[in-house]
């Protein structure tokens, strides 16, 4: 993987360097004294990780990674451990807080590298509906990793705004960083349907059905009045 360091201490940069230079599949490109460096090396070069600082003059971290259209994977490395959650926000792979060792710095490169090539795999290995091959599990990014969900577990998925909620047989729930439009649009049709703008459901795991209200456990959720025509459809599709 093609990686840069931008940091605007030198020594920060130099540990940076010596770190990823005792990591095979990392190759190092360049580092950066700020984020306009950063954004030169960009458009030269094609870069799928950037070791990035939070605390720079002029242009920031988080303010760089957010003017970045196309952003290549990312784990700041910070001396701060307020902008976690900011952090998470953006999507990063992982978060250091310097000093960090090089058993921590592993630990994130090696998050990255599984991430890596789950993005890369051909279409028909990733994707959760195929036309030829379903597959019978997703991966999902939470807690600074990856978390592989299979979709017999799920019984019913929430929307919180940027955010879902995925709701498991005897596990906790998983928060994820991804919208329901996208995940009604990948898990399969015929084990999964959107009931309200809030909610997904598991069709195999309905209990019962009181009042346009769907039972789950004891989790009542209702069935939006956009939804109840594909809904009920579904049920006399299955011989309710």
């Amino acid at each position: 993987m093609n990686c840069i360091a931008v940091d605007d201490e030198p020594l920060a940069l130099d540990l940076l360097e010596d770190f990823i230079s005792k990591v095979p599949f990392l190759k190092f490109i360049k580092s950066c004294k700020s984020a306009f460096e950063a954004i030169e090396i960009l458009q030269k070069e094609k870069i799928d990780l950037i070791f990035l600082d939070i605390h720079m003059p002029d242009v920031t971290g988080i303010e760089f990674i957010k003017s970045i259209e196309r952003k290549p994977m990312v784990i700041f490395t910070t001396a701060y451990t307020n902008y976690a959650i900011e952090g998470f926000k953006l999507n990063a792979i992982d978060y250091l807080v310097k000093p960090f060792p090089f058993d921590s710095f592993l630990k994130a490169v090696n998050k990255a590298y599984e991430y890596f090539h789950l993005k890369n795999k051909p279409n028909d290995v990733i994707n959760i509906n195929q036309e030829k091959k379903t597959s019978d599990f997703i991966f999902v990014k939470a807690d600074y990793k990856i978390i592989k969900i299979n979709l017999n577990d799920i019984l019913y998925i929430e929307g919180l705004k940027d955010y879902i909620k995925i709701y498991r047989i005897s596990s906790k729930p998983v928060l994820t960083l991804q919208s329901l439009k996208y995940m009604q649009e990948k898990l399969p049709q015929n084990n999964f349907i959107r009931v309200h703008r809030s909610y997904i459901v598991s069709f195999n795991k309905i209990e019962s059905i009181q009042r346009n209200r769907i039972v789950i456990g004891e989790k009542r959720i209702p069935i939006g009045d956009n939804y109840k025509n594909n809904f009920y459809k579904m049920l006399e599709k299955n011989n309710f």
